[in-house]
């Protein structure tokens, strides 16, 4: 009966200082657990006794903080009966998680034979993958494992299409183990095909508005199988409660592009806020309360305006509602002949399917392909944003340049837009930027840019008459061919998409100042 808890094993990476690693496991009610560890020679640096709680038989422990390194021995002991774990690490813990484009493994994206070939070259890089499960209630441990904790090879790097190892997952954790130098543990926690719903508990699906039966796609259709409320978090996230985390990625959103759309603005900050409860709880508080948590904007096929609620409605992250996150921007990295995933209106797949039990009722309805092999620039850009926000690189450029004041020549119908970082203009793309005029309220025209310097943009309004209602930029299913959205900055980071709300703010030399401000009721009417 005595063990560790399934998602502990040799080759594992543990949390390490400032916070300490919890461990958790199952022994005879009644009695304590000890917890030893001990360096490779035997030595034992830290004893630990852990009481054994009825009627769940499971014992827990926090870990002294431990600096980066290993390798060491970890021993739980009750009576005569010892489980030890070798080839243990303390590092830094991320989990992974989303739908498909997170589960597509190393062997399907571009350069794949390379990238597998590496794998070798970082042995301190361990990964871990959770099988698919799905439960009605609350687990407390994980019913199966698809990768127990492994050192990366080619063979558990992928493994076979869309099962393990997720190769952002593994592609973020060999970035930041680049800059880092020491070990990482990656643990993959993903399931294709599944709306947000799914991985949210029954707490934050409250919190927007959504009932127990949330999972309706319409009065006759209902959602199934993996896409059920909760059922998700209650097999694949709950479990790992205990586990001290150090950051959180995130791809997910497709499935959401057809299933609750317009709610996404409030159901994605609250399930981050509700992971952070969460996690911090179950570490007993080691977990820190804002969990650096980090997501890819949906590529290519999502509507434009899941882009947006993705960021709660204000464009960037980190933001008021959404503190402590960061974002890579992913709409310039389309692959439309990716076979991985292909819909085509009128139903069928073509090329690989994804990890489904069930149909997804939206997945057919898109065009193109969702899954793009460019995974390389996702996870460079996701890395950025982990340095800046979770490690706190002063000075680190990880987000593409953003409008920070517009100004109206009325008589000469143009506007200058100001960005807050230099700008590299790749495409002169006619329908890049739109506006709503006061002339057509209802509607949005094209305004080309006319002129590019070194932070602003001139647009031509021909047509728009004397007032600028609203701005938007790359709002577009699929706004650009493969890196050649309109703007860049010298890092080569895109802008990211936005809708902005213009409103007069008085006249100056150069024209009329526009307040700029994050689309509200101009969002409306997308």
């Amino acid at each position: 009966m005595l063990g560790f808890a399934s998602y502990y094993g040799d080759h594992m990476v543990l949390q390490k200082a400032p916070a300490g690693a919890v461990v958790w496991g199952y022994g005879e009610p009644g009695a304590s657990v000890t917890v030893a560890l001990s360096e490779d020679g035997g030595l034992v640096v830290m004893k630990k006794t852990a009481p054994v709680k009825g009627p769940s038989g499971t014992w827990t422990t926090v870990l002294d903080p431990m600096d980066p390194g290993g390798p060491y021995a970890l021993t739980a002991g009750q009576g005569s009966e010892n489980v030890t774990l070798r080839d243990i690490y303390f590092g830094d813990v991320w989990l992974c998680s989303g739908q498909s484009n997170m589960v597509m493994t190393v062997s399907q994206i571009v350069n794949a034979s390379r990238e597998l070939a590496a794998a070798a070259r970082y042995p301190y890089v361990r990964v871990f993958a959770a099988a698919p499960a799905r439960s009605d209630v609350e687990l407390e441990d994980l019913e199966r494992i698809d990768l127990p904790w492994a050192i990366p090879t080619a063979e558990n790097l992928g493994h076979g299409n869309f099962t393990y190892f997720s190769a952002v997952c593994w592609l973020l954790g060999r970035y930041l183990y680049e800059a880092l130098r020491y070990p990482l543990g990656l643990v993959e926690a993903a399931w294709g095909g599944t709306p947000i719903e799914a991985w949210a508990s029954r707490r934050a699906l409250r919190a927007c508005g959504l009932p127990r039966d949330a999972g309706s796609v319409s009065p006759q259709r209902q959602l199934s199988g993996p896409q059920t409320p909760s059922v998700l978090w209650n097999a694949m996230i709950h479990p790992l409660l205990n586990m001290t985390l150090r950051g959180v990625a995130w791809y997910q959103g497709e499935a959401n592009a057809f299933l609750h759309t317009d709610l996404y603005n409030c159901t994605f900050p609250a399930l981050i806020a509700d992971w952070r409860r969460a996690f911090h709880a179950g570490s007993v508080g080691q977990t820190e309360p804002l969990l650096p948590f980090g997501f890819v904007q949906s590529p290519d096929d999502s509507f434009a305006r899941l882009r947006w609620h993705q960021t709660a409605d204000l464009g960037l992250v980190p933001n008021a509602r959404m503190p402590g996150t960061f974002m890579a921007v992913a709409m310039d990295l389309c692959d439309e002949r990716s076979p991985y995933g292909r819909r085509v209106p009128g139903g069928g797949a073509e090329g690989a399917a994804t990890k489904l039990s069930d149909p997804n009722p939206a997945s057919l309805l898109f065009l193109g392909s969702i899954h793009p092999r460019d995974k390389q620039n996702v996870a460079h850009r996701l890395h950025l944003g982990a340095r800046a926000v979770a490690y706190g690189e002063k000075d680190l450029v990880f987000q593409g340049p953003y409008p920070i004041r517009a100004v109206l020549e009325v008589s000469k119908a143009l506007l200058n837009l100001t960005y807050n970082q230099e700008l590299v203009r790749r495409r002169g793309d006619t329908r890049a930027f739109e506006v709503r005029c006061s002339s057509r309220p209802r509607g949005w025209l094209p305004a080309p840019v006319v002129a590019a310097r070194s932070r602003t943009v001139t647009l031509a309004l021909t047509g728009c008459g004397t007032l600028v209602l609203g701005l938007r930029y790359a709002w577009a299913e699929w706004p650009c061919d493969y890196e050649s959205c309109a703007l860049y900055n010298t890092q080569g980071l895109p802008a990211p998409p936005f809708l902005m709300d213009a409103l007069p703010a008085g006249d100056t030399a150069g024209g009329r100042e526009l307040l700029l401000l994050p689309g509200s009721w101009i969002s409306r009417g997308i």
